[in-house]
């Protein structure tokens, strides 16, 4: 250990300085410190923060590392997510990344290998530079020697340009790239309008916070030239705008009638959506949720605490997922069970749930759901659930063409499933299932995720009618509610191989 008496008063002033240089670069140098290897905040425990950095294309979701995932990655991204879960540092994070050229060693996301472009922009001038600037920059105009001390690192900024007229703002940032040449990130808000673009060619935008439509549009036209990235990072506080509801619309729900030319289904197929609340993250404790918690008023739980968005008097079940969904478990072999199922060519769907008897309690436990394939294959998936299980379909399915012109009962039915066509009254099963919801006797397993993003948008319009897009499962599950029930059986058993009597095993 130093020993800081045999040093002369110039010896102590120098390492006094030293000392400080140090502490300076430490401060400097925060990207390095961010999604670490070890520790109570490494990576492994941000699955969707790294969900959304891979930033695999629907299509691609599964496809392993390598040159095809690199192909099929999405150019435009939403992070649609709680409070306090880090959307905006993971997105402020990526960016760095891209301005500098300093990738960690894991990154498997997009790479620039030469110095670009990037738009940030948030609800105001002020908003943008209390945030936005404040993650990027570490400081305000008001304060530069903190200059650096946030995401872009200290040594690689280059300069920074005020914005006249708005104390404290940023209007750009001149960024050094690891290959040669200046990186640039420009400030804006959306209170310019579309405007914001004006001379802009970019090869990347990133809107903090939902910003409106046209200005979304008119970043994904000005991206077109250098094959750009589009970035949103947001709470949906605002519920189901249209904006949302655009964002969120898979690819086969769109018609040849409202998308003619395709354009809708290839921007959806390019479009990574990744939601995150509370649960998906480390850093937030059980005190710390329940202090939060009981600050939010009810009607926004869902939104700041999952990403889901506020569906306020137009969900069809007004009961939030913290009271139906339950973890998964082993369910008894006395309990009977039916399924719900769905069927059509863009979408086949089919709910699977077992009745605790004794509770009068409903618990779906599995689900399929798969588009654009014949019905042998959905009938495989389905018998492989178990194939004494008996099912109720959709009763239209009696009439209905898939892609053929054949009738798909007779067809699930010659491949040997047990089907019955179900009550279709639609409004007396949507109380049906409410009711159970709401007594408690309705609940899903937290593995059914597709089940769950169809609940999280299932509502009526403005009219009152159901809006028909992505509720294949709520359907089923309302066949299941409504006709299946009274189907379900329990799992058989035979006689074991000892021959003994009395001896029986389960199927």
């Amino acid at each position: 250990m130093l020993d800081l008496s045999t040093l002369t008063h110039d010896q102590r002033i120098e390492l006094s300085g030293l000392l400080s240089e140090l502490e300076r670069r430490r401060k400097q140098r925060m990207l390095q410190t961010m999604f670490p290897d070890t520790g109570p905040l490494r990576r492994e425990l941000y699955p969707r923060h790294m969900e959304f950095f891979r930033s695999l294309a629907p299509a691609a979701v599964g496809t392993p590392p390598g040159e095809k995932a690199a192909i099929a990655r999405a150019s435009e991204r939403i992070f649609m997510a709680g409070n306090r879960v880090g959307k905006t540092m993971a997105a402020g994070t990526e960016i760095a990344y891209h301005l500098t050229g300093q990738y960690p060693w894991w990154w498997d996301g997009h790479r620039f290998d030469k110095p670009n472009r990037w738009l940030a922009s948030g609800d105001t001038h002020e908003t943008t530079r209390d945030i936005i600037q404040l993650k990027m920059l570490g400081a305000t105009t008001d304060r530069p020697e903190s200059y650096g001390t946030g995401l872009i690192p200290g040594e690689a900024i280059l300069g920074v340009v005020p914005r006249p007229h708005v104390k404290g703002a940023v209007e750009k940032i001149v960024v050094r790239h690891a290959s040669g040449g200046e990186s640039e990130l420009w400030l804006r808000s959306y209170e310019q309008g579309r405007e914001i673009f004006q001379g802009f060619e970019l090869d990347g935008f990133w809107a903090d916070e939902e910003c409106p439509q046209d200005v979304y549009e008119e970043a994904l036209v000005r991206l077109m030239t250098r094959n750009g990235l589009a970035i949103l990072t947001f709470t949906p506080l605002n519920g189901l705008t249209p904006l949302v509801q655009e964002l969120t619309k898979p690819a086969n729900a769109y018609t040849d009638e409202d998308d003619p030319d395709g354009l809708k289904r290839m921007a959806a197929r390019d479009r990574l959506i990744v939601q995150c609340g509370w649960e998906d993250v480390p850093h937030l404790s059980a005190e710390a949720k329940a202090k939060l918690l009981a600050k939010l008023a009810p009607h926004q739980r869902e939104a700041r605490t999952k990403g889901i968005p506020a569906l306020g008097s137009g969900a069809i079940y007004p009961v939030p997922e913290s009271d139906i969904v339950v973890d998964d478990f082993l369910l008894p072999d006395h309990w009977p069970r039916a399924y719900g199922f769905d069927v059509g060519w863009n979408r086949t769907a089919g709910i699977w749930g077992a009745l605790d008897r004794e509770a009068d309690v409903l618990y779906l436990y599995a689900e399929h759901y798969r588009g654009q394939a014949e019905p042998s294959v959905h009938a495989a998936a389905v018998k492989a659930r178990g194939a004494w299980i008996p099912g109720a379909i959709d009763p239209a399915s009696r009439g209905r063409s898939q892609a053929d012109g054949e009738q798909l009962l007779q067809s699930y039915t010659d491949l040997g499933l047990q089907l019955t066509p179900a009550d279709n009254g639609v409004e007396s099963g949507l109380y049906d299932v409410w009711e159970r919801m709401s007594t408690g006797r309705l609940k899903v397993f937290k593995s059914c995720r597709n089940w769950l993003d169809e609940y999280r948008i299932y509502r009526r319009d403005d009219k009152g009618k159901i809006v028909k897009e992505r509720d294949h499962l709520m359907d089923a599950t309302r066949y299941l509610v409504k006709t299946g029930l009274s189907l379900a059986r329990v799992k058989p058993r035979e006689r074991s191989k000892s021959g003994r009597q009395g001896s029986w095993r389960v199927v």
